[in-house]
């Protein structure tokens, strides 16, 4: 989320005379963009600002997206007409938001960790395993919050650290409850 996404087209020759981007969100209706060599034209049809050729569709058949958010996942087809023949491409766009990371002590003394709005959802560890419980919340954009509490058995142990594993990153912090 937020990056840019470059989706290239299959083009297995220098001529093209008709190119097209199909694009179907999961979030608003249809989009699509198309070029034709003959009349030098583009055509766009309800598609945002945010999505356009990566150069000039003559040059190049790729599809940016400028800062990739979740109303941009879902199918975008291209197809390429040239001399030698018609490409066709498929992709499914899955955009990975990497949850906020918060960790702290509750009114119990109990460490809380917690990934809030990510997707898919986090995992949890904690570094010295004890007595915790996992909660999940789904939210309506498709993202989840993911919280761990840590009930320590042991008073002694005076730090305690969570890692949250997250295909957008891993992360660790520390606490003394």
């Amino acid at each position: 989320v937020g990056d840019s996404s470059v989706l290239s087209c299959p083009n297995n020759s220098n001529i093209i005379t008709m190119l097209s981007w199909k694009i179907s969100p999961k979030v608003g209706g249809p989009c699509s963009l198309g070029y034709r060599a003959d009349t030098n034209t583009t055509d766009r049809t309800n598609c945002s600002d945010s999505m356009n050729w990566k150069f000039r569709p003559d040059l190049s058949p790729d599809l940016e997206i400028q800062q990739v958010g979740l109303a941009q996942e879902g199918n975008y087809t291209c197809e390429v007409v040239t001399p030698d023949g018609n490409f066709h491409g498929t992709y499914h766009l899955t955009v990975l938001v990497p949850p906020r990371l918060s960790l702290y002590c509750d009114e119990h003394g109990n460490a809380v960790c917690e990934a809030a709005a990510g997707k898919p959802p986090a995992q949890l560890s904690w570094l010295l395993q004890s007595n915790s419980s996992l909660e999940e919340k789904s939210h309506d954009n498709g993202t989840v919050t993911v919280l761990s509490r840590l009930t320590a058995c042991n008073t002694s142990v005076t730090d305690t650290t969570c890692t949250v594993f997250h295909p957008a990153g891993n992360w660790s912090e520390s606490i003394a409850c």
